[in-house]
């Protein structure tokens, strides 16, 4: 069982959404990234839907069928500045959906429900 992802100091991570917003450096997008995936991990307990980041983190989220070995059936895809817009409520889902700035396939990875993280 993969280790689950832990939220970063508050401090941290107000200071690495202020220099996100002017300049995004990759320590910063690694930071703020795996703080928002650990959120939705406690907000959305489960494994049937895996939500990726590349390169920095993939979680294992919703409550359903639990995935275990090659491919999961249902995938959340995007990039790190469009997952800390959704997680901040700077972006909307459908928004992002809409614009193909998240790939989305399978059941249950509508993740509105679980949007803005905070």
């Amino acid at each position: 069982m993969a280790a689950r992802l832990r939220t970063a100091d508050p401090a941290e991570v107000a200071a690495a959404l202020a220099r996100v917003a002017e300049r995004p450096e990759s320590a910063d997008l690694r930071l703020l990234t795996k703080h928002f995936l650990a959120l939705l991990e406690q907000r959305a307990p489960g494994h049937s839907v895996e939500v990726r980041v590349p390169p920095y983190a993939a979680v294992q989220v919703i409550p359903g069928v639990r995935h275990t070995r090659g491919t999961p059936p249902a995938v959340v895809e995007t990039d790190a500045e469009t997952w800390i817009a959704l997680a901040t409520g700077e972006l909307g889902w459908a928004e992002a959906l809409g614009g193909a700035r998240v790939s989305a396939s399978g059941e249950r990875t509508d993740l509105a429900p679980y949007l803005p993280l905070g």
